[in-house]
């Protein structure tokens, strides 16, 4: 494993992304340390990690371009994850000849915030809108796909069915989105009788893949990992649900992946509720796939890549 960077040291130096130096030191041991660097695999890609300001934050943001990019992919993580650890999923799009943005949620890796916080899930939607500004900024290429795992399929959904989607946006491809999360009902009750108590509770770190290198490097050797669940967070995921579950129907088709072996969401009730939202989404189910997709063994990995490109059709 590469000598660990140091994070508070990388975030003083981030500037803007659109000025960004694309050669700083330390974005490269940060590259090292997580795989980001796909020089070696990709011949002609370029990549630039910055910052933008989105409210109150200060955004850790990261953009990649093969030689001659065709479309984007605009990827949101999940809680409690950061940009470093969606790898396969940046050198995929990569390989597609799709530019890639992405940046850490607030509260997260790189990014400003309580972490793993969130005041209200409207922050989320002020964090894509960003997202996208630096997209046009850049001038990334379009159709411009989005892709979230869990609470980024989150953002997304939101997004498609609340707000007013650019004409340039393509495809979408969610990961495992979460709606619900699992045992719901008693996470609504614990978090009712916590929230006058306590601010936070230590986070139980699950083993959610069955990539056995992946699940001890989060666990073991990630300085960027929140340590404890925000009652704050809990919060605003309540008041989100219902919002999310009341909105209009949407005649777009999302390609959704989802395993069977998913123990953190609900997504027996997440299907249900997207088939509701949307005009017939095209699900691949993997059986015994755990909920960190992104993140599976590589046969998992390999199925659901190969029926995103046919989708996508690259």
């Amino acid at each position: 494993m590469p000598d660990a960077f140091q994070p508070d040291q990388l975030r003083s130096l981030l500037r803007p992304l659109a000025a960004a130096a694309p050669d700083l030191q330390l974005a490269g041991l940060y590259r090292a340390f997580y795989g980001l660097d796909f020089s070696a695999r990709i011949p002609g890609v370029q990549t630039r990690l910055g910052v933008m300001q989105v409210e109150s934050y200060t955004l850790a943001t990261q953009a990649w371009w093969p030689a001659q990019p065709r479309a984007t992919l605009v990827l949101l993580h999940g809680y409690y994850d950061h940009m470093g650890l969606y790898r396969h999923v940046i050198e995929w799009a990569l390989g597609l000849g799709l530019a890639v943005i992405a940046c850490d949620l607030p509260g997260h890796g790189l990014s400003s915030g309580a972490r793993a916080s969130i005041l209200d899930f409207a922050e989320y939607q002020a964090t894509l809108r960003g997202l996208l500004a630096e997209a046009r900024t850049l001038d990334l290429p379009q159709p411009w796909h989005l892709a979230g795992q869990s609470t980024g399929g989150a953002i997304i959904l939101d997004y498609l069915l609340t707000g007013a989607p650019e004409a340039c946006i393509g495809e979408t491809l969610l990961f495992a989105p979460l709606v619900r999360p699992r045992a719901w009902g008693w996470s609504k009750f614990s978090y009712r009788m916590l929230k006058p108590f306590v601010e936070s509770i230590p986070r139980r770190f699950s083993v959610n893949s069955s990539d056995a290198e992946f699940i001890d490097f989060v666990h073991h050797h990630d300085p960027l990992q929140p340590q404890n669940l925000p009652t704050a967070w809990v919060g605003a995921l309540s008041r989100w649900v219902p919002h999310i579950e009341a909105a209009p129907r949407s005649t777009r088709r999302p390609l959704v992946i989802q395993g069977d072996g998913d123990m953190t969401v609900d997504w027996r009730h997440n299907l249900r509720v997207l088939d509701d939202k949307f005009a017939q989404p095209e699900v691949l189910m993997l059986e015994g796939a755990g909920h960190h997709l992104v993140n599976e063994a590589p046969a998992y990995r390999e199925r659901y890549f190969a029926f995103l490109r046919e989708r996508l059709g690259y």
